[in-house]
């Protein structure tokens, strides 16, 4: 089980990015327009760095969805290999069956 200050700090991130992803596109689209003059653009390049770093989408870290683990996660399950061996074990994921040899 990872610490509850990872796991919700990481909360706090997706949170960040949901208020800020308007407004973070918008500049975002405004910067990349090479139509509009230099000081404009510049100007929302700045503005976009006055944004919380924690509202940028690359700073979420994906976590096990039972257990909070950020390694060895699988993306399809939201949840790391471990706890799906575990739940595969028991039949609790249909479709699922551990190999063994």
């Amino acid at each position: 089980m990872a610490k509850k200050s990872a796991i919700d700090k990481n909360n706090k991130r997706k949170a960040q990015v949901a208020k800020f992803a308007a407004k973070r596109a918008a500049l975002k689209a405004t910067v990349m327009d090479r139509s509009l003059p230099v000081e404009e653009r510049f100007k929302a390049t700045l503005a976009l760095s006055e944004l919380p770093r924690n509202s940028a989408k690359n700073r979420v870290r994906n976590r096990c969805e039972v257990t909070g683990r950020p390694r060895a996660y699988y993306r399809k399950l939201r949840m790391s290999r471990i706890h799906l061996r575990e739940l595969g074990s028991n039949g609790l994921i249909p479709g699922l069956v551990k190999s063994s040899w």
